[in-house]
């Protein structure tokens, strides 16, 4: 038997503030402190990075359903999760320097933040639950370890990455900035294109893109 039109325009409007509520709760889950991992799977979990990231990109090519209010609530927090992304790229030099300044002087991991932000938006502008489920499962069981394992790296290279570490959390931000502004500790470009996070937008404009031809059609 067939639902009346009005009782599917009810789900549809409440299905987008669950998943909202979803989010919320994997974001506390994630500042509530990092899981620790042994070794050995978080190098196979570092292996299955990039082959899960085809897996996400098919599942929400397929699992998307889309609205004008999903995509409304949606895209803010994605666009939040890309100005993070985008801010942080331009403080970091890989194996150089250890990044202390802009975001990374209120939080350990802000790309990996803004990488949760951009994944929660969109799944909340898909309107799919499965989405969130499989978003959430590859940030605890993939990205967490791989987080773990630079840690690790950073604190044989840089000896001074047991104080910052002592003192900036890895994900809830601290409100006062650690250490002290100078001249290396401003945004630069050149850090941005060399970290290719130019990509980042690109992917997510695709990303948009077919959500609003979904929403739309």
């Amino acid at each position: 038997m067939t639902r009346p039109a009005s009782v599917v325009g009810q789900a549809s409007k409440s299905k987008t503030p669950r998943l909202i509520r979803a989010s919320a709760w994997l974001g506390w889950f994630v500042h509530a402190g990092m899981i620790p991992f042994p070794k050995p799977y978080a190098d196979f979990a570092a292996r299955l990075r990039v082959p899960c990231g085809f897996v996400m990109a098919i599942s929400f090519a397929t699992s998307s359903r889309p609205t004008p209010r999903s995509l409304a609530w949606g895209i803010p927090v994605a666009c939040l999760g890309l100005a993070l992304r985008a801010w942080a790229a331009g403080h970091l030099a890989k194996n150089q320097q250890l990044a202390i300044s802009g975001p990374y002087a209120h939080m350990r991991n802000p790309l990996y933040l803004g990488t949760l932000l951009v994944a929660a938006g969109l799944a909340v502008a898909a309107r799919s639950w499965a989405l969130a489920l499989l978003f959430s499962a590859f940030f605890v069981l993939i990205y967490l370890p791989v987080i773990m394992l630079e840690e690790q790296h950073l604190r044989k290279l840089f000896p001074a990455y047991a104080d910052y570490a002592a003192q900036v959390p890895a994900f809830a931000p601290r409100l006062r900035a650690f250490g002290a502004a100078n001249a290396s500790s401003r945004f630069q470009i050149s850090r941005y294109r060399k970290n290719q996070e130019y990509q980042a937008p690109l992917a997510f404009i695709a990303g948009l893109a077919w959500l609003t031809w979904k929403a739309f059609r």
